[in-house]
């Protein structure tokens, strides 16, 4: 479902014409299959969010391929990407990323907002979702009324009301107790087994990446070990 090919990429810092090149990715290849959990693990500063920045369009590589599904995606257009991200991938991110000034149903509505879906199919589709991950009864609170799991589960619900078959998760733990982490865990393993959802996973915390089929360890901008994956 994910083929990478030797995928490199530098950030560039000075004037322009005396700039310097700092690597941060190093020829990673790597392959993820539907329906698997994946995570890329590593210290901060591996180069992990910048995989995921690859990965998902919001940066162009240096070098290398990107196929999703078969399809390259290495050299699509920000629109065809914005497309692409709509309709295939879902994003779960370390800090919920909600917007404090809509309530959670409004929350989890707006991608359907966003493709003109009609406020009746808008409205049985969201409480679908929010009844799937045990937050229907907090369906007009707002943001800064919810516990810090609660958000991530509207982040959750949001990254799932398209029916993406990826979902790109961004430290999806990272803000929360290890009793509410345990929560998340055990809800992204939920959907993955009954839905088939592939979960792509950057974390630096080995409980997270523990419930991976597959991990990658990245160091320095390079996969350890050749890039070969640990079953677990």
């Amino acid at each position: 479902m994910i083929e990478i090919k030797n995928l490199s990429h530098s950030f560039y810092v000075g004037k322009k014409g005396k700039e310097r090149e700092i690597p941060v990715l190093n020829g990673i290849s790597l392959e993820i299959s539907q329906g698997e959990i994946a995570s890329i693990f590593g210290k901060s500063g591996s180069g992990k969010s910048t995989l995921l920045n690859l990965i998902s369009g919001f940066m162009k590589p240096g070098s290398g391929r990107i196929l999703i599904n078969g399809e390259d995606v290495t050299s699509f257009s920000e629109k065809q990407w914005a497309a692409f991200r709509l309709q295939n991938f879902g994003f779960i991110f370390q800090n919920f990323q909600l917007i404090p000034s809509l309530s959670t149903f409004d929350n989890v509505a707006l991608p359907l907002v966003l493709e003109g879906v009609h406020a009746s199919q808008r409205k049985l589709r969201v409480q679908e979702i929010l009844q799937r991950v045990g937050l229907l009864e907090q369906a007009n609170h707002f943001p800064n009324e919810l516990s810090g799991g609660q958000q991530q589960r509207v982040s959750i619900a949001r990254a799932l009301i398209l029916n993406p078959q990826i979902i790109l998760a961004d430290e999806p733990t990272g803000s929360l107790d290890s009793e509410t982490e345990k929560e998340i865990l055990n809800l992204i393993r939920e959907l993955n087994r009954q839905q088939g959802i592939t979960f792509f996973i950057i974390t630096h915390d080995e409980e997270v990446a523990e419930i991976s089929d597959k991990r990658f360890y990245l160091h320095d901008g390079a996969l350890v070990n050749g890039g070969v994956s640990i079953e677990v």
